[in-house]
């Protein structure tokens, strides 16, 4: 991994090499924080005061790290404890802001890679809003209404005192919906004895909940891709569009490609994909994954045509648009050469991070527009700000308005860092335009605000 940082200024290889002696067992985070070093040495060159600053010494380190332990007791009425994090990793721009995720695969490497893209995301938004990430190894799959209540209740006990609408503000990722927000909001309010709506985003719209928060990161994924597009003079109109994941952001990417006259093809969980070649059904999908929290086999059995492919990813299928909404690095340099045997014209990172460094390389190669997913994604927190600020001023946007200003603040994350790239010599480089742009933001408050 270091070798492509050989030939950047020596500050730079310096705080790498310190990352991994500090994170030794942190693949993934090593990973996050390589790929941004790598990508903004023009920054760095136009700026000297970041480096004299030690700006990169301090945005590589969590400002705070918190690690705990949630007992909880099972419906059989055992006792069960699982690890919660929250990594606080940087509020130069605004209180803490990102989501809770709730699967086995939970560590502190992928909490730590989440909170830091999370630093550049919500700062490519331009919301104030800063960075972080937590959840906990915890799997929901399986479990009553019940046990989710009496663990999330838990894990609520020990972290609500590091929470706050000007402290840090959490909303829901994998594993995290309406019930589980639902339950760590209800133990929040009781524990503090007020009813604090702007602590935490995802919320049903019934109490506080901001319309197209739902939708946002799947739409906003879209309406990426559309802007990408449009550079090169086209559009997603007929095109063929492959989406892994089955989730919120997937589904809603599908949705989303529905309306802009696209035919989206796949799904996909971790048993497998299925292929439509007449286009997801969104209704029955979410039938079988939200309402029966069924498998994606499922859909292929009750849909004619539809094809299920076991134990293998949607990247095989010839699309013009791959939308990969999974988890992090499920698309490989194979994957990566498939897609381009394909067609593809454009790829956007609806999970974060799901493509390895390795298959990036691919596509640049290639001349595919390529979205990494701390612009691609930024839809989901950006509605989140939103919604903290309907909160704040006890106001409620319609979902057109919302949805207008979800695509509103897409474009300017678009427009973002197809200008940064330009400007530092790199025209179409979403990654160096983005990892840039939100770079610069958050390095001029660090300056300006001293060392702390």
């Amino acid at each position: 991994m270091t070798d492509t940082l050989v030939a950047l200024p020596t500050p730079v290889r310096d705080v790498f090499d310190t990352v991994q002696s500090r994170n030794p067992h942190e693949p993934e985070f090593q990973q996050a924080v390589h790929e941004v070093l790598e990508s903004i040495a023009p920054v760095l060159e136009a700026h000297p005061e970041f480096v004299d600053g030690g700006i990169l010494e301090r945005i590589v380190e969590p400002e705070r790290q918190i690690m705990f332990r949630v007992p909880w007791v099972d419906d059989t009425g055992r006792l069960q404890v699982n690890r919660g994090y929250r990594v606080q990793f940087s509020s130069v721009l605004g209180p803490y802001k990102g989501g809770l995720r709730f699967h086995p695969s939970v560590n502190l490497s992928i909490i730590k890679f989440l909170g830091f893209e999370q630093i550049f995301k919500n700062a490519l938004t331009g919301q104030g809003i800063g960075g972080a990430k937590g959840g906990s190894d915890f799997d929901p799959h399986g479990r009553s209404d019940a046990e989710i209540m009496r663990f999330c209740q838990s894990f609520m006990s020990e972290l609500y005192r590091h929470l706050g609408e000007h402290t840090d503000v959490p909303a829901g990722d994998i594993g995290v919906g309406a019930r589980e927000i639902g339950y760590l909001f209800g133990q929040y309010r009781k524990i503090t004895n007020r009813h604090e709506s702007g602590m935490f985003t995802g919320k049903g719209v019934q109490w506080g909940g901001a319309e197209v928060r739902t939708e946002a990161t799947g739409y906003g994924a879209v309406f990426f891709v559309q802007e990408m597009l449009a550079v090169r003079g086209s559009s997603l109109e007929g095109s063929r569009v492959s989406v892994s994941g089955s989730g919120n952001v997937a589904t809603y990417a599908i949705k989303k490609a529905w309306q802009l006259g696209a035919t989206p093809v796949t799904a996909s969980d971790s048993s497998g994909y299925v292929v439509d070649d007449e286009g997801i059904d969104v209704d029955l999908l979410r039938q079988i994954k939200e309402v029966e929290r069924g498998r994606i086999s499922e859909y292929a059995a009750r849909r004619p045509g539809a094809r299920y492919i076991e134990g293998a990813r949607p990247w095989q299928v010839p699309v013009d648009v791959a939308i990969p909404s999974a988890t992090q690095n499920e698309l490989d340099a194979d994957d990566a050469r498939a897609l381009i045997a394909g067609g593809v014209r454009a790829v956007a990172e609806g999970a974060n991070m799901p493509c390895t460094p390795a298959a990036v390389e691919a596509f640049q190669a290639a001349e595919v527009l390529f979205a990494p997913g701390k612009a691609a994604n930024a839809g989901g927190v950006a509605t989140s700000a939103l919604e903290m600020s309907q909160n704040a001023s006890r106001q409620r946007w319609s979902f057109d308005d919302s949805e207008a200003r979800l695509r509103s603040i897409m474009k300017d994350v678009h427009d973002a860092a197809f200008d940064a790239a330009a400007r530092y010599g790199r025209p179409g480089d979403y990654v160096v335009g983005a990892n840039s742009a939100g770079f610069e933001r958050v390095a001029h408050a660090m300056l300006a605000q001293g060392v702390i």
